[in-house]
């Protein structure tokens, strides 16, 4: 089993569009959970996140873009849902690319800074 490091770096990409995150890590993981379950209600609750905030989460993106990120369908008979759009997905899969590329492009100078660090007890 492996075990969590103590020490860590993390990086954090969030895409500003005047004062509001666009997309960040939270916004791409609940556009993930979206596509995976088919529902904001039931990402949120995957995410441990309200109905309510996911919902404006994916306001925020949609209202940032060019065009919709996620459209959803209103309850009925056949139940409603929501979905990624071909540019939700597109940008879900970059996000993700320069998430990849930033962590391959730190890694050399992480080792140096790692090896400077006094080891949390």
């Amino acid at each position: 089993m492996k075990t969590k490091e103590k020490v860590h770096c993390l990086t954090r990409i969030r895409i500003l569009s005047g004062d509001q995150i666009a997309l960040g890590p939270g916004k791409v993981s609940l556009l993930e959970e979206i596509d995976r379950s088919g529902s904001i209600s039931k990402a949120a609750l995957n995410l441990g996140l309200s109905y309510r905030r996911a919902w404006n989460l994916v306001d925020t993106m949609n209202k940032n873009f060019k065009s919709c990120l996620v459209t959803s369908a209103t309850g009925g008979k056949k139940g409603g849902g929501a979905y990624l759009t071909p540019l939700g997905l597109k940008m879900t899969k970059a996000y993700r690319s320069m998430e990849k590329k930033a962590e391959e492009s730190l890694q050399e100078n992480w080792k140096t800074i790692k090896r400077s660090l006094k080891q949390p007890d």
